[in-house]
């Protein structure tokens, strides 16, 4: 019983660890392998300001290039941020700004405040 149970820890270890390091990873699986797996061959982390700008990450309102003319020490946006706003351009077919735009909005919603920035609560106090 002990046997079955250390099996079942050691292959969800191995895929915690491997979803974690998949970018180290990834280059090191042979090719045939990655064909049964197309989501894992198309995973490119946007770990630089210049990868995010090459991924269409930057408008006239949201300056990257800036970044890179400035030599910003960071090594870029949030990934998870990056991710979202990607996936809505793609799925909304819309531009950078809308995108950042519909992310925020999102996320203003989750916590409990409308678009223009007033708390959604009804006991909220907005005056003084």
């Amino acid at each position: 019983m002990y046997f079955f149970l250390s099996l079942v820890a050691l292959f969800a270890l191995l895929s915690m660890l491997t979803f974690r390091y998949r970018a180290s990873i990834i280059p090191h699986v042979p090719a045939r392998l990655l064909q049964f797996f197309p989501t894992l061959s198309s995973y490119q982390p946007l770990s630089t300001f210049s990868d995010q700008i090459g991924a269409g990450m930057s408008s006239a309102d949201f300056d990257l290039e800036a970044n890179v003319r400035d030599q910003d020490s960071r090594s870029g946006l949030d990934e998870q941020g990056t991710r979202e706003i990607m996936e809505i351009m793609r799925r909304e077919r819309v531009n950078f700004d809308q995108a950042r735009l519909i992310r925020h909005n999102r996320i203003l919603a989750q916590n409990g405040i409308d678009p223009s920035g007033m708390p959604m609560d009804s006991k909220a106090i907005t005056r003084l």
